[in-house]
């Protein structure tokens, strides 16, 4: 007799949950303690926290839009529907932890900490400021940086080998 195996899922959504607490508790913090354009440094001429808004996606494209209300209902939009297809990924692969699947949690979880606020707020919560030598980074939140790391995850994920996926070889006629 086999045992089913236990569905990973709920962890994996926990990474999610995760994510999306640790947004809505970082922009809150900086919302009621950092002024609008301030900013607290960190480690000085590499890192501070500001306090900025984006109405507008990534790196704020869009923001300066003559349409700020189409831009902010598509963004949503976009978001959603992402966020709709990450899930379903997510579901379908949930039964084992792996990079990719950890990178999809992360994923979500960026996206629904972003669309969250462009919902309730009209516009995202910006407030980490990196300056590496020369180059400032444009403001981003944790939201933002989940996003990212899980993409990167996922891209690390496509470069390995599919016997270290987990996927069986193909088979020799």
């Amino acid at each position: 007799m086999s045992w089913p195996k236990p569905r990973r899922l709920p962890w994996l959504l926990l990474i999610t949950a995760l994510v999306i607490t640790a947004d809505r508790l970082t922009k809150t913090w900086v919302s009621r303690h950092v002024r609008m354009g301030g900013a607290i440094p960190i480690i000085d001429h590499i890192l501070r926290i500001t306090h900025w808004t984006n109405e507008g996606a990534a790196f704020s494209m869009f923001a300066g839009s003559a349409s700020p209300h189409v831009v902010r209902w598509g963004l949503v939009a976009f978001t959603l529907a992402a966020a709709i297809v990450v899930l379903v990924a997510l579901i379908r692969l949930g039964n084992r932890i792996t990079l990719a699947t950890v990178a999809l949690a992360l994923i979500l979880g960026g996206a629904i900490g972003n669309a969250h606020d462009r919902i309730v707020y009209g516009s995202v919560v910006d407030f980490i400021e990196v300056h590496i030598f020369r180059y400032h980074w444009p403001d981003f939140n944790l939201a933002d940086s989940s996003v990212v790391i899980g993409a990167c995850l996922l891209f690390l994920d496509s470069l390995r080998p599919s016997r270290e996926r987990g996927s069986k070889p193909p088979q020799r006629a």
